[in-house]
């Protein structure tokens, strides 16, 4: 088959090249120069092929071989291994069954300790909170740090806590409550008002309040910072401050907050509310307009007041002479009744009549415009109210109730115009009713004096 195969690849080779002398021509000396050359290049190539072929078999055998040998040792690996499992499954099972043991003798000795351990465990966390609140912390910082390790050591079952720990414990207890009876002074970092710290003395009165430079402090326990209240209480709170501070000796009063020990909720809560001035600011547009007619009734009525006071005065002068004196209404009108000695009953009337008229627009000016205030303002009032409330409702409607105290702050606010009208108009009533009677007083002194000087002239005739 080899030499059929061979032979059929010269007749081939041959028939090529004899119809393509070119290609011999155009080979040179690197190709064959005659058939006989091209049938030994041909054997070399197949004698290269067949060593080629052979090294590769030699390899693929070789590949092969190693790789038997490593399946081999896999599999005498995963046979050490299971091995080595079952003797560490039965170490496990023998070293759980000692740790059941150990753990039996544990609590067998310890016995009444773990009731013991439970109530310092309770304790331990009750002080932890306490320290970490507690004014006096800021005076004594870092106090519960070794509470979280004692804690974990009593919750262990590895670990004991020692007797100092355990006195230490103790001794932290007896110093908070001797501590939150004493009133001392510190020197502390003191964040102020505008963001600036400073180090300066602090008077810690028991565990309630800080005042530091006649000024109440509040007390962070997250890194037991005292900073100012950005709000100071009004009064005489920050003069007894500043005098306690100064005290050497000997009692001071004070105020401070029972709501304590974090600096004073109560106090934040005090100091948080709105002064007067700000509740006035509060009504905005409505409540200036009430303040504005408030005022101007109560010139108006002041003035009234005074004036009829006048006129009441000078009234009564002229119920003490005989003769008219024209600086007043009484004067004026029985100057009319002496300019005219001589007419009849119903003319001299007529005339005091007139001369009546003409003195009480004088005598009732502004009555009426009180009287108007006096019922405006509640009516101002209560349209502020109302619009406050429409808007405090679209505030709700917008950002939810989610938080009654917001929503409380807005009906507040919104109730201002109503306790501004009513300031405005129970005033405004009274001194309405004052003036008028001052008024009333006059003209019925007029009206009774006319009528006199009529009776008189008519027993005449």
């Amino acid at each position: 088959m080899k030499m059929k195969f061979v032979k059929s690849c010269l007749v081939v080779v041959a028939a090529g090249l004899f119809s393509s002398p070119m290609v011999l021509a155009q080979s040179g000396n690197d190709g064959a120069q005659s058939l006989d050359e091209l049938l030994e290049m041909v054997k070399e190539s197949r004698v290269d092929e067949s060593a080629e072929h052979r090294r590769r078999e030699q390899e693929f055998q070789q590949q092969r071989n190693n790789q038997r040998g490593l399946l081999n040792q896999a599999s005498g690996t995963l046979t050490s291994e299971e091995q080595r499992a079952e003797r560490l499954e039965t170490t496990y099972n023998e070293q759980e069954l000692q740790v059941d043991e150990k753990r039996r003798q544990f609590n067998d000795r310890l016995g009444s300790l773990r009731e013991l351990f439970g109530h310092l465990t309770s304790t331990a966390g009750d002080l932890r909170a306490t320290l970490q609140s507690s004014l006096i912390s800021a005076q004594y910082p870092n106090r519960g740090d070794f509470l979280e390790d004692l804690i974990d050591k009593m919750n262990s079952n590895t670990r004991l806590p020692g007797i100092d720990e355990i006195e230490r414990l103790w001794y932290e207890q007896q110093r908070q409550m001797v501590e939150s009876g004493r009133v001392v002074a510190f020197n502390g970092v003191v964040i102020k008002a505008n963001g600036d710290q400073a180090e300066q003395e602090v008077v810690r009165i028991g565990g309630w309040n800080l005042v530091s430079e006649g000024k109440y402090l509040n007390f962070i326990p997250e890194g037991y910072k005292m900073e100012e209240l950005s709000r100071q209480p009004a009064g005489n709170f920050l003069k007894s401050a500043e005098a306690l501070q100064n005290a050497s000796s000997g009692l001071v009063g004070i105020g401070i907050d029972p709501a304590g020990p974090t600096g004073g909720s109560l106090l934040n809560a005090l100091i948080d509310s709105p002064t007067l001035e700000e509740r006035w600011h509060q009504g905005e547009k409505v409540g200036y307009a009430i303040t504005i007619v408030g005022i101007f009734g109560l010139l108006l009525a002041i003035w009234r007041l005074i004036y009829l006071t006048g006129v009441n005065a000078k009234v009564n002068s002229q119920l003490k002479q005989k003769k008219a004196n024209t600086n007043n209404p009484l004067g004026r009108v029985l100057k009319v009744a002496e300019d005219n000695p001589g007419v009849g009953g119903e003319t001299l009337e007529l005339k005091l009549e007139e001369a009546m008229l003409k003195e009480r627009p004088a005598i009732e000016s502004g009555l009426a415009i009180i009287k108007i205030i006096s019922a405006v303002a509640p009516l101002m009032g209560l349209l502020g109210t109302v619009t406050g409330m429409i808007m405090t409702f679209q505030a709700i409607t917008i950002f939810g109730a989610g938080d009654p105290k917001n929503m409380a702050s807005g009906i507040s606010a919104a109730l201002i115009t109503t306790v501004l009208g009513l300031i405005v108009a129970i005033p405004m009533v009274l001194l309405h009713t004052i003036v008028n009677g001052r008024a009333k007083r006059v003209i019925h002194i007029i009206e009774e004096q006319a009528a006199g000087i009529v009776a008189e002239n008519a027993e005449r005739k």
